[in-house]
């Protein structure tokens, strides 16, 4: 894999949260977002013509409390809501999810260190605090959809999500490439998770630029290191398309020439 190119002003430019914009954290709730994130984003926005969103896991009112005072384009839940450059929320209507709730808190409750997270139309099992009962959270959780074909179960690092079936970063990329600011521009997508490769597969074949954060392996051609590698690169791009911005400094005028033989 290579790093990354600079960002052009063509771009239009998605973003992961968990694990590319912040790092990792024990639990949802406990993510830091350094308030110069916030103000590169801002920035990045503006000199992208507004083509910048982000793609993530979480709900969109969740990545507007951390991303605070901004309230960026967006997909929550992998793609199960959907802000547009206009602020208008599309969202799946949330499937029949007792039977899933019930069972992870099932577990949840007998097993120490699993946290339950319920989304609009998702459950989430978070095993980060106690990663030995990896099968024990894949095996229930598939056991409970096992008859369910409206829904599926996802692996991401160290959760197992189930939420509705076809639905993905991928598709939500790829609706916001029909519309404005997006579409025509060349996308590029930075994640970090499995859950990131439906977007990687969509972005790709389009021409554009997907970049893996961390280690592991995956279909994107480009990679960063960490979140604080992202950073860097965000900057270096914000920084790049100011400079293309600036007005040339006036040159210096020539000394008159003598005049005398």
């Amino acid at each position: 894999m290579q790093t990354p190119p600079r960002l052009g002003r063509d771009a239009a430019l998605f973003l992961d949260f968990d694990g590319t914009l912040v790092d990792i954290a024990e639990t949802p709730e406990a993510v830091h977002v350094p308030s110069a994130m916030v103000a590169l984003l801002s920035d990045l926005r503006d000199q992208l013509g507004g083509a910048l969103a982000v793609v993530s896991g979480r709900q969109i009112d969740v990545l507007d409390r951390f991303l605070a005072p901004l309230r960026l384009p967006a997909a929550g839940e992998h793609g199960v809501q959907r802000r547009d450059a206009e602020g208008h929320m599309q969202e799946q209507r949330a499937p029949d999810l007792r039977e899933v709730f019930d069972t992870a808190n099932e577990l949840a409750r007998v097993h120490e260190g699993l946290l339950v997270e319920r989304k609009h139309a998702a459950i989430a099992l978070h095993y980060r605090l106690a990663p030995q009962l990896e099968a024990v959270c894949r095996d229930a959780m598939s056991r409970v959809i096992l008859d369910q074909p409206q829904l599926e179960l996802m692996h991401g690092k160290f959760v197992f999500e189930v939420k509705p079936a076809g639905i993905h970063k991928g598709v939500a990329i790829a609706a916001f490439m029909t519309e404005a600011p997006f579409a025509g521009r060349v996308p590029v997508f930075a994640g970090d998770d499995t859950t990131d490769e439906n977007g990687f597969a969509v972005v790709q074949p389009r021409g554009g630029i997907a970049i893996k954060v961390g280690s592991g392996p995956s279909q994107a051609l480009h990679r960063l290191d960490s979140p604080r590698a992202v950073f860097e690169w965000l900057v270096a791009a914000r920084d790049q398309l100011v400079q293309r911005d600036a007005p040339e400094a006036p040159k210096e005028p020539e000394a008159p020439r003598s005049t005398e033989e």
